[in-house]
């Protein structure tokens, strides 16, 4: 009887061992398979940045950027990125024949809008910076009674400056720097003339938000003798304009309002 009894126990005994042993082997499993799940489940540095990478294409000429349907106009250089090498900007000129009309004076009118290229200079060719390829009218627009407003563009400072001159009636320009990929409009500076005399000047800073505008409170004046009196005000806008989301300058409103 005592023997069986002590067989019992070592049975009993081994028993528990085995359950002990198949628990924790159990619970060794479930942990590894938790961890690999917990592993898995976090990106890599490829899953997190696949696509988000793209390597901007150098082409070896300016003129290699054209568009199709599209002629160069113009040329400016100069370093608008700071970098030391003077960089490259294409004005374009669209070629719809459709937009080539006849006027009744003038003759034959090429209609087709105009936009603008800027190229970094890579030292082994030439990187897309900006594009905005009919944001400017063209040479041949309707100037009233007057002439239309002839644009000039000019690179100083590290600056793009896109020029509006009209004449005995004055001028406005507008002042990019290039920054966040893109030329963002810093300033806006106009003047509204009557031949010699100056009228308003207005004058805005978008990076500061201030307004400046001198008023000629002795307009009628014949020799020159302007009265201003300067109203500085804060402008609303706090969004920078981009020169890539501009589709017409001759309908942009810089007011700030």
């Amino acid at each position: 009887m005592k023997f069986k009894k002590k067989i019992m126990i070592k049975n009993l005994f081994f028993t528990t061992i085995i359950l002990a042993f198949i628990g924790f082997s159990s619970c060794n499993k479930s942990k590894e398979k938790t961890e690999s799940v917990q592993v898995s489940e976090i990106p890599t540095v490829e899953e997190v940045f696949e696509g988000d990478i793209t390597s901007a294409e150098i082409k070896k000429k300016p003129e290699d950027f054209i568009p199709k349907g599209y002629v160069p106009f113009d040329t400016i250089t100069g370093d608008f990125n700071k970098d030391g090498r003077e960089d490259y900007i294409l004005i374009i000129k669209g070629t719809d024949k459709s937009k080539i009309i006849q006027h009744e004076y003038r003759g034959e009118l090429d209609r087709n809008r105009r936009g603008i290229i800027a190229l970094i200079n890579k030292n082994n060719g030439y990187e897309l910076a900006v594009k905005n390829y009919d944001c400017f009218s063209s040479e041949n627009e309707e100037g009233g009674v007057y002439y239309a407003p002839e644009l000039d563009f000019e690179i100083k400072n590290g600056k793009l400056y896109v020029n509006y001159a009209h004449g005995r009636y004055g001028y406005w320009n507008y002042t990019f720097r290039y920054q966040n990929n893109d030329f963002e409009l810093i300033g806006y500076d106009s003047s509204s003339n009557r031949g010699p005399i100056v009228l308003t000047e207005t004058s805005i800073n978008f990076l500061t938000r201030k307004k400046i505008v001198n008023q000629n409170v002795n307009e009628n004046t014949y020799d020159d003798d302007e009265i201003f009196e300067k109203t500085e005000t804060k402008i609303a806008r706090t969004k920078l304009l981009k020169l890539s989301e501009i589709k017409d300058f001759d309908e942009l409103d810089v007011s700030g309002e």
